[in-house]
């Protein structure tokens, strides 16, 4: 079974954004863990960097993770740079 687990920047960002923000991260880290290609998550692979991958938070917000089983590593969650 696949975890989650945040790299101290990422734990750093989470522990900073609205508790509300921190509520719809938390469903979306719910999807991820059951299914990596839920459509909410949008997830896709990030430009450049064909280990790093993007999925969505909200249409403003998205989180960047590795993928290394059993665990997603989580090492950003930001907004989305328009």
């Amino acid at each position: 079974m696949m975890r989650v687990k945040l790299s101290l920047t990422a734990l750093k960002q989470y522990l900073n954004l609205s508790p509300i923000l921190q509520k719809k991260t938390n469903k979306q880290f719910e999807y991820l863990f059951s299914d990596f290609r839920h459509p909410s998550l949008h997830t896709k692979k990030y430009k450049g960097n064909n280990d790093l991958w993007q999925a969505r938070i909200d249409k403003d917000w998205r989180f960047y993770f590795f993928v290394i089983a059993p665990h997603y590593i989580i090492i950003s969650i930001i907004k989305h740079p328009k």
